[in-house]
């Protein structure tokens, strides 16, 4: 099983690359056993809606 910290991880690649099969199971299986790391998930997914919302600025 993985530990939170491998899971928020796992958590971060998986919004940036498609995660390979046995990833996705250790994830889920974690995810079901873990309310912190649901919750960790939960607001990684609302900042990066809430990032999407804002233009790019060019600098």
């Amino acid at each position: 099983m993985l530990n939170c910290k491998k899971a928020a991880a796992l958590m971060s690649q998986g919004m940036d690359k498609e995660l390979g099969m046995m990833q996705k199971m250790s994830l889920r299986f974690h995810l079901m056993m873990c309310s912190g790391c649901r919750n960790f998930n939960k607001q990684m997914e609302f900042l990066r809606q809430g990032c999407r919302k804002f233009p790019q600025q060019d600098n």
